[in-house]
């Protein structure tokens, strides 16, 4: 059932209306929608047995799992640690654990059910999974990014011969199986749903936009129906289209006949007037209710959201949305977020999505897999444009136990299974059927797989172009042999130059960057060749493992780190891609100096060392030179210290830093950007004194009891006067007062190995992060953060229902 966001279950067991909007997945004190009667979905998350290891016979029903711990999913177990040099993942999955695991969970069939098909769906587990009812063996999945639906109908106990046993084996032990953290366990959502035999399909709405002006929008609604009855059925499927203010907008019908045990495709097409079109900026959504009647019955009913919008590459001016000329500025992102593993709640999403947005970015390249469906929904809300990846590697590996294992047998099962999953979102502009792929300097082999991965794209979902992040394509000879023009799209890493040659050679093609690094020297090149449609930043957010020794466990090329605090490159790139006016000014120092001095950056082999300061703290007090660089989109900036100017800079052609070499005195550092003569932003630095006391912040003023809803609170070590003191790392205790609780803590430190699962967490470079969540009670939770010498700092957040 992919109508519906998974962010409304929030009990055991709760009978979803489809037919009411579902949309604002986030909206928090919401009625609890209407029961229908035909179909019902369980919250499937709760209430779970987990062991970790392997036990013999633990897919059977009466195997006694009292001793395992009880938990909810999504759960990732391996975030808990401990990190350790010898684990098997080493520092690709960032020295954390894997293995074996089991998960169990008992559930009662009522009577009710008998006759009705009941399915059970998970959105992803990693990984190799094999899935059990009743002892009964339903099937496995290698990747552990796809989502997928097992029916246990023929296997369940009803009413009084129950219950019934579900029970879940992963298998993470065979390593190094990836080149980043993967995460292990069910650690994405799972519901149950109970429909009638005559019933609309998993993933079985499609929509499509045909026609679009500005007067009016032509919507195919296209439904996948199966009858697993016993007759020949009658059917009629209506279809009403409701807006984000859950007024019906347009309605259709179709009708047909369907054999049983078959298939059957039904379509209806509507009209909407004056439709709004989904964008970057504005984000309008839709909702197609579709209602299968067997004569007058109602037997089964889904909401699918979706958005009415053009979109298309030029081979001249590259990517068109809405009629409109756009540069993409996009991110990579790896599916792990910090502190949660791979088990992320959404808000936690939410929240890193806003301040990428913040900083100018308008597009995300799912890097190399597939993402929760509930992560696309949120692109979708925000208005994100989506490249929509599904593999690292084909038929060659890069690591002895990745996916180039399975990839002859599943590679088209698991990419079609995720294009019907997705080819309803609006973000998904454009699908990537690989990344960096080593099969390419065999031609043959590789033009062969990728002729057959394009027939998928194109066959399973029309509307969409597909790209390829193109893995050294000069030297495989791909822009020569033909092997790149066989992409809708072409994409390269990192080698923009030869990437912009190729359209020179053939002005046909449509191009884009799908990887580059944070250079300057490479947005020029997107930023002045209008035939560039845009570029994906290696990377977005710093991300566990890919790491080259220990102890560091992160890979830190984001331009936010794990909490979602932003780098200095972050601030870079926010003047050269946001419209909003801003300044933020640095001291630059040599690449020796830099801090922190922690264990493993001063390795030869990690030399990403950070040379940018948003202080006017040195360790050095005394009389000496700064170099003081200027990020700003501003067409003026004039520099002050305590009050004296020194010059105003106007905003260079080649986007290069505003830079000045000034004395050194304690104080404030203000820079002051001008548009037409008027201030439009303004940064301040001052020179902190003695540790004084702890300042706490969150973006959540409220929060619901249920999985996905997080509050981000940061603490920060400040002066007196609320300077942050750049250099602190105090250990700060984090507590809660009233129905809340402290999930998991960080700070961004890329050599940290302290447990995320914790309430104290040391500062570093003078900050650290608690995750809150609520209880099921309301009231108001009291965040505390204290530290040794120091006054407590405190932060209230209101739990609601």
């Amino acid at each position: 059932m992919r109508g519906i966001p998974h962010r409304l279950a929030t009990v055991s067991c709760v009978a979803i209306a489809l037919a009411t909007s579902c949309w604002n997945p986030l909206a928090h004190g919401a009625d609890e929608p209407e029961v229908p009667a035909a179909r019902l979905t369980v919250d499937f998350d709760p209430d779970w047995r987990f062991l970790r290891g392997d036990a013999a016979e633990s897919q059977s029903s009466d195997f006694d799992d009292s001793s395992w711990q009880r938990i909810a999913v999504p759960h990732d177990w391996s975030i808990a640690g401990p990190f350790d040099e010898a684990n098997p993942a080493s520092g690709e999955g960032g020295f954390l654990p894997t293995g074996v695991a089991w998960y169990r969970k008992r559930f009662a069939a009522p009577d009710e059910w008998r006759g009705k098909r009941v399915l059970v769906e998970f959105d992803g587990v990693m990984a190799d999974s094999e899935v059990w009812i009743n002892g009964h063996s339903l099937g496995h999945r290698p990747l552990g990014y796809v989502s997928f639906q097992y029916d246990l109908t023929d296997h369940l106990r009803y009413g009084d011969d129950g219950p019934n046993v579900l029970a879940v084996r992963t298998d993470t032990s065979k390593q190094v199986a990836s080149r980043w953290y993967s995460g292990s366990g069910i650690y994405r959502h799972v519901r149950m749903t109970v429909v009638d035999p005559l019933h609309i399909e998993y993933s079985g709405i499609g929509i499509t936009t045909p026609i679009i002006t500005p007067e009016r929008a032509v919507v195919g609604v296209a439904v996948d129906l199966a009858n697993q009855s016993e007759a020949k059925q009658a059917y009629r499927v209506d279809v009403r289209i409701l807006d984000d203010a859950d007024q019906v907008v347009a309605t259709g019908n179709c009708a047909g006949e369907i054999d049983s045990g078959a298939t059957d495709a039904a379509h209806c097409e509507l009209a909407i007037d004056n439709p709004r079109l989904w964008d970057v900026d504005q984000p309008a959504m839709y909702s197609a209710v579709v209602t299968l009647s067997r004569g007058d019955q109602p037997v089964d009913e889904t909401a699918t959201p979706f958005g009415i919008r053009t979109a298309e590459f030029r081979p001249a001016t590259g990517f068109w949305l809405n009629g409109r000329n756009l540069k993409i500025k996009g991110v990579c992102l790896h599916h792990c977020a910090g502190a949660f593993g791979a088990a992320v709640p959404l808000s936690v999403w939410e929240y890193r999505l806003t301040q990428l947005q913040n900083l100018g970015v308008n597009a995300v390249r799912t890097a190399h897999n597939p993402v929760a469906p509930e992560f696309l929904d949120l692109c979708d809300r925000l208005g994100i444009l989506v490249m929509d990846e599904f593999f690292d590697c084909w038929t060659v590996g890069k690591r002895k136990y990745d996916y180039h294992l399975h990839f002859r047998e599943w590679a088209h099962r698991d990419m079609r299974d995720t294009i019907l999953r997705d080819r309803n979102h609006p973000s998904v502009i454009l699908y990537s059927v690989g990344n960096e792929i080593h099969d390419t300097p065999k031609e043959e082999l590789a033009k062969r797989i990728l002729r057959d991965l394009v027939d998928v794209c194109h066959g399973s979902d029309p509307t969409r172009p597909v790209t390829q992040a193109l893995f050294r394509p000069n030297v495989s000879h791909d822009y020569d042999n033909g092997l790149a023009d066989m992409l809708d799209v072409i994409g390269t890493n990192y080698r923009d130059l030869e990437l912009l040659q190729a359209w020179r050679d053939d002005p046909q093609r449509k191009i884009i960057g799908t990887e580059q690094g944070h250079e300057r020297s490479t947005w020029l090149a997107c930023r002045d060749n209008p035939q560039h449609a845009g570029q994906f930043l290696w990377v977005g957010i710093d991300y566990l493992g890919e790491s080259r020794m220990w102890p560091v466990t992160t890979y830190n090329a984001g331009l936010l780190d794990r909490t979602g605090r932003v780098h200095p490159r972050g601030y870079e790139r926010q003047s050269w891609w946001s419209d909003a006016p801003m300044v933020h000014v640095f001291r630059r120092v040599a690449a020796t100096e830099a801090t922190p001095t922690d264990p493993g950056y001063e390795a030869v082999e990690w030399r990403r060392r950070q040379v940018l300061f948003d202080d006017w703290t040195p360790r050095n007090s005394q009389p000496h030179q700064e170099i003081v660089e200027v990020y700003s989109n501003c067409d003026e900036v004039e520099l002050f210290r305590n009050g004296k100017s020194f010059g105003v800079k106007s905003l260079p052609a080649d986007a290069r830093p505003r830079t000045w070499e000034i004395d050194y005195a304690a104080g404030q550092l203000t820079a002051i950007g001008r548009n037409d003569g008027h201030e439009v932003a303004r940064h301040e630095l001052h020179t902190a004194g003695e540790a004084h006391h702890i300042e706490l912040s969150t973006h959540r003023d409220e929060l619901a009891p249920n999985w996905d809803d997080v509050a981000v609170v940061t603490a920060r070590v400040v002066d007196e006067d609320g300077t942050p003191l750049p250099r602190s790392d105090v250990e700060v205790e984090f507590s809660v007062q009233g129905p809340g609780q402290i999930a998991v803590v960080d700070n961004g430190s890329i050599v940290s190995h302290e447990p995320f699962q914790a309430t104290r967490r040391r500062a570093f470079q003078g900050q650290c992060t608690a995750y809150v969540k609520a209880l099921d009670a309301p009231g108001e939770i009291k965040v505390t953060a204290a530290a040794d010498g120091l006054a407590p700092g405190a932060v209230t957040i209101r739990a609601v229902r």
